[in-house]
């Protein structure tokens, strides 16, 4: 079964930036607590960008911030190996060096968040969907040029 070609997308992943410093610094991501439905959605070349709530799972210390930028590679999803039985899906991504820019500044710009009471109500998926201009955007404030 072959994939229909499409042009690339932008996807937001949320997860503690500790846990997204792992998948970082081994060339992978992992969303929504391991599930492969999100991660089938995604092709190599689509852009990926981790927001932290926090800096440490489970921990109530607020970050707030985007952490990381890349483009899935190439290759399929597959399983990792966490310990206790815990394999979760995966996905190899190819980081950029970007820097954490807060999402504060970001609020009334980004086209999810713009006039929204309640901005982090499209975070709680854990995993969506952005505009190629929002995706831009964040990645400016993370010191890429897009």
């Amino acid at each position: 079964m072959s994939i229909k070609p499409r042009p690339p997308k932008s996807w937001i992943a949320v997860a503690s930036a500790n846990h997204v410093a792992i998948g970082r610094s081994q060339g992978f991501c992992q969303v929504n607590h391991g599930k492969s439905a999100p991660l089938l959605r995604v092709r190599p070349g689509d852009r990926l960008i981790y927001y932290a709530p926090t800096m440490v799972f489970g921990d109530k210390d607020r970050l707030q911030a985007f952490v990381a930028h890349g483009r899935i590679a190439e290759g399929e999803v597959y399983q990792g190996v966490m310990g206790a039985g815990f394999t979760p899906y995966r996905r190899d991504v190819v980081w950029d060096q970007a820097e954490a820019a807060p999402i504060a500044p970001l609020l009334p710009l980004l086209s999810f968040t713009a006039g929204r009471v309640n901005w982090g109500q499209p975070f709680r998926w854990g995993f969506f969907e952005i505009t190629e201009a929002d995706a831009d955007m964040i990645a400016k404030a993370m010191g890429l040029q897009p």
